[in-house]
């Protein structure tokens, strides 16, 4: 199994809207995927409460069966889609995808 994790720093202002509302937009937007993407096994949306600066505000936690089943996710035109978004919302962003 492939476990895909990001997590994203919001800008507090951007396409029209504060952080808050962007995390809910990205939330519902990744979690539409599972409907048409069916290489997703599992994935989750989750946002931070930690006051730290090192925090991140959003975070995606998703599930796929191979290394392949993540690359084809990650190209499929829905995904690239919610991308856009992202990169217009966000000020930072970390990846780690690992096997188990």
């Amino acid at each position: 199994m492939i476990k895909h994790i990001v997590m994203w720093k919001l800008k507090e202002h951007a396409a029209g809207a504060g952080a808050q509302e962007n995390a809910r937009i990205l939330k519902t937007r990744l979690l539409e995927l599972k409907d048409s993407i069916p290489h997703i096994k599992e994935i989750e949306v989750g946002f931070n409460f930690n006051p730290s600066e090192a925090a991140c505000d959003v975070v995606l936690y998703s599930v796929f069966e191979s290394r392949d089943d993540l690359e084809t996710y990650q190209k499929h035109p829905e995904h690239r889609k919610v991308v856009g978004f992202v990169n217009e919302i966000r000020s930072d962003r970390h990846v780690v995808d690992y096997e188990t």
